[in-house]
């Protein structure tokens, strides 16, 4: 996962031959390039996606990657398991966005889905950009399609708006938005994602959930044509 910044001195010493204290010498003799500008400083910031070259040979060039897909049920939102098919298999043999498997084993899984959930996932290798989505001080909203046993009533909108304590843990949720959309189907609008958070608090309901699908992280919308493990490049500003 890339989400460091190095020192340019702590950099080479890391991916060259070199000492720390000899980076002073390179810089001098001008053989240290960062994004086509020779280097001039030990203390120069690199980050995770800075062109680094060594005498015309590159230490480091790596372009970062912004995915989504639409995860079926029965997908687990994780890079390896040994039972069960996971969302990195899934664009591994993904034709509408493949990826070479350098590309692949630096991803990351952004705001993960249970196995038994689909909708909205989002995969990136810069770990900055999922921080900025998933910190609960961002208040990025996260909207899902959840389906239930039982009937809901203004009750629920009242409990979700309020928050509600969990005692294991020892934390309040932040109110949430709950729209009813039919008899036994609504829209939760979650600024956070506690463990099986949208279950949990149903389940003081006692009402299960039968379905839990993802629209929507921040600005990222799933299509409404998407099909279940489609998956597709996010075009991200620097």
């Amino acid at each position: 996962m890339a989400s460091c910044r190095y020192r340019l001195d702590r950099f080479i010493a890391q991916h060259a031959a070199f000492s720390r204290r000899d980076v002073r010498l390179l810089l001098a003799q001008r053989r240290i390039t960062i994004d086509g500008e020779v280097a001039v400083d030990i203390t120069q910031p690199v980050g995770p996606f800075s062109l680094v070259t060594l005498d015309h040979v590159v230490l480091q060039q790596q372009q970062p990657l912004y995915l989504a897909m639409n995860k079926p049920v029965g997908v687990v939102s994780a890079t390896y398991d040994n039972e069960h098919t996971t969302v990195i298999d899934q664009l591994r043999h993904s034709t509408e966005c493949p990826l070479e498997p350098a590309q692949l084993e630096q991803l990351h899984i952004v705001g993960r889905l249970d196995r038994a959930s689909s909708g909205l996932l989002l995969l990136t290798n810069d770990s900055l950009w999922s921080q900025r989505l998933m910190a609960p001080e961002h208040k990025v909203a996260k909207v899902y399609h959840v389906t239930l046993a039982h009937p809901v009533n203004a009750d629920y909108i009242t409990a979700f708006a309020a928050g509600m304590y969990f005692p294991f843990e020892n934390i309040t949720t932040r109110p949430a938005l709950l729209e009813i959309i039919a008899e036994r189907e609504v829209l939760v609008t979650l600024m956070e994602g506690r463990y099986h958070q949208i279950k949990r608090m149903f389940g003081r309901f006692r009402n299960p959930v039968l379905g839990l699908h993802r629209l929507s992280i921040g600005q990222w919308q799933l299509p409404p044509d998407s099909w279940p493990g489609q998956s597709w490049q996010l075009a991200i500003k620097s």
